[in-house]
């Protein structure tokens, strides 16, 4: 896997286009609200038709839902796409898919968006995992400013996390790589497809939302058993959040906790690991970029970006 190109930086007044290439919408008013804050910064956000169909689960049909991309794909005006929501379908359009030239564009979204992420990353160009159009507006101040410093300016901070260099024998030390950020279960099911990236000397920075501790584990086995693990540099980690669901009550005793999953699956590999850092579902989500050179420190935490 080769650097990923960045998109040009955007300007306000620049067009973009919002999609909905997975799960159909639901929040409307965070959809709203998310819109504005695009829009606020004087940008032309326009709404892609078919935005909000709904065929099930789904934002509409496959075919009408690779329209919308290659719509945006298409469009000499446009600068940017933007992702409504996530959930499930992303994947499905990736059959028989290929990108276009002109792909050069922002590609702006997380979760079940890191199938799109991770494909456009194979022709070489670096989408940005971070916050849709219906998360946008829960963001806090830092994480808004933050995403577009990079849009606009290419600029990025470290994150901060906490390394398990001082607490974990073996997993201390520094490692550089390209980025890989994505949700566990949706990278985990690219594996073994033709949108799967090249993984030797990366960094993968995983988050997840709802799965079950023994869940995550059947996922970093499957990891381990294709001899993924073994290619890749360090290991970030974001939030796995929304378990156990509200209302479940979990006896003692019945189950390891996610940090008890993550050690046991993570801790043999003999590389850096940092864990705790803010990006994710259900909190803040810091936008990383796709494919570019990091440096992560396991001793201190600390995940930066070489450019």
């Amino acid at each position: 896997m080769s650097v990923c190109q960045v998109p040009p930086c955007l300007t306000p007044g620049d067009l973009l286009w919002a999609i909905a290439p997975s799960g159909g919408l639901h929040e409307t008013e965070k959809f709203e609200a998310g819109l504005a804050v695009w829009r606020d910064r004087g940008y032309r956000v326009q709404l892609m038709k078919g935005y909000d169909d709904r065929w099930g689960y789904l934002a509409g049909s496959d075919s009408g839902r690779r329209q919308q991309l290659t719509a945006a794909l298409s469009d000499e005006e446009c600068k940017g796409i933007l992702c409504v929501r996530g959930g499930y379908g992303g994947t499905r359009l990736l059959e028989g898919w290929q990108w276009p030239t002109n792909s050069n564009k922002w590609l702006i979204g997380f979760s079940d968006i890191t199938s799109l992420l991770w494909s456009l990353s194979r022709v070489g160009i670096s989408g940005l995992h971070g916050p849709m159009l219906t998360t946008l507006a829960d963001e806090p101040d830092w994480s808004v400013t933050r995403l577009f410093d990079w849009v606009e300016r290419h600029q990025i901070e470290p994150l901060w996390g906490q390394g398990w260099g001082p607490v974990v024998a073996g997993c201390g030390g520094v490692a550089s790589g390209r980025l890989l950020p994505g949700n566990l279960c949706v990278a985990t099911h690219l594996l073994g497809t033709a949108a799967e990236p090249t993984l030797t000397d990366v960094i993968l920075a995983f988050e997840d939302v709802g799965e079950a501790p023994y869940r995550l584990d059947r996922m970093l086995t499957q990891w381990r058993s294709m001899g993924k693990l073994s290619q890749v540099k360090g290991i970030a980690l974001g939030r796995f959040s929304g378990w156990p669901a509200a209302g479940v009550e979990i006896k003692t005793g019945s189950t390891l906790s996610v940090a008890e999953v993550m050690r046991d699956r993570l801790s043999d590999l003999g590389i850096p690991v940092v864990s705790d850092l803010p990006f994710g579902h259900d909190g803040e989500n810091a936008v990383l970029p796709v494919g570019l050179p990091v440096m992560l420190d396991a001793d201190t935490g600390k995940l930066s970006w070489n450019r």
